[in-house]
């Protein structure tokens, strides 16, 4: 059954943040000061998108819009621009949560696949046509690529450790509004 409890599900939004606090201070670390030649996955990005298609009451969109501006601003993208597409990527898929709830896995990461390639895609386009300095395509390609390869992990970490699992439809009518 769904944890439909306000309490918790403020406890789920208080782990989202925490979780994403988390990975962007281990994203923040100075582990290496050689440059890498490849990028790695976008967790951040992939535990939004997971849990939005998952369980969209534990990530309302001011939370999400929050916790990527603060992204934006500690990794020094251009501020606002990721926050708002990841946040309107996780808009669309909760729109499409009822589609989701009865396809198989495979479906659902073949969805946030074509999802995490239109931001990244959105991305450049705007980031070229007002003419800022952005990496070579081959880093963006890598780490779209990564972030896909890594999505099911998040998703098994998330499940298995937090329960953040698919709404049944019991589920739903019985968190009802919310949604």
């Amino acid at each position: 059954m769904a944890k439909t409890s306000p309490a918790a599900i403020w406890l789920m939004r208080a782990i989202f943040a925490g979780l994403a606090l988390l990975i962007m201070f281990f994203h923040l670390l100075p582990l290496d000061t050689i440059p890498r030649r490849w990028s790695p996955p976008d967790f951040l990005l992939a535990m939004a998108l997971a849990w939005s298609s998952r369980r969209p009451d534990f990530v309302p969109p001011l939370l999400i819009a929050m916790v990527m501006l603060l992204a934006d601003l500690l990794f020094q993208r251009p501020p606002g621009l990721w926050a708002l597409l990841v946040l309107l990527a996780c808009e669309f898929l909760k729109s499409r949560l009822s589609t989701h709830r009865e396809t198989p896995f495979l479906g659902e990461w073949v969805a946030v696949s074509i999802v995490m390639i239109a931001i990244a895609l959105l991305n450049r386009m705007i980031l070229g046509i007002l003419a800022v300095d952005q990496a070579h395509i081959a880093l963006i390609l890598v780490q779209v690529v990564m972030t896909i390869a890594a999505y099911p992990l998040v998703v098994l970490i998330s499940q298995s450790l937090f329960g953040v699992r698919r709404l049944s439809a019991a589920d739903a009518e019985t968190l009802g509004a919310r949604l």
